[in-house]
């Protein structure tokens, strides 16, 4: 698994967190009838508008914070525990409720910056 310069890890969540924030995931003017996806549609993946990826999730920031079970799976990232409930994207997403999976998201978020800022070079 390749290692990830801590700065650009937190630079890369800043900027999901501003995008969330913003209201950036609302629906795609080219794409209306398909709701987006986080992480998956945003400017930080790797596969950002490719209808098939082209590079392994593997190579992305957040691939290590992916439970090793889900490192396989279509979307990994959807797979990050957000919560102590152990809640993800995937398991919110399917209830439907889309404001408190965007508010589980920047709690994640914000407590992983926090999180690694702290921590040691």
């Amino acid at each position: 698994m390749p290692q990830f310069n801590k700065k650009e890890v937190i630079d890369a969540l800043k900027l999901e967190m501003s995008i969330i924030e913003g209201g950036g995931y609302g629906r795609s003017v080219r794409t209306p009838w398909r709701e987006t996806n986080f992480f998956r549609d945003s400017v930080t993946c790797l596969n950002l508008g490719e209808a098939e990826k082209k590079h392994p999730c593997g190579e992305c920031y957040l691939i290590e914070h992916v439970p090793e079970p889900h490192k396989e799976e279509n979307v990994p990232c959807h797979y990050i525990p957000l919560n102590a409930k152990g809640e993800t994207i995937e398991s919110l997403d399917r209830k439907g409720r889309r404001e408190d999976l965007e508010a589980a998201l920047l709690e994640w978020i914000r407590a992983t910056i926090s999180r690694l800022e702290k921590e040691p070079d």
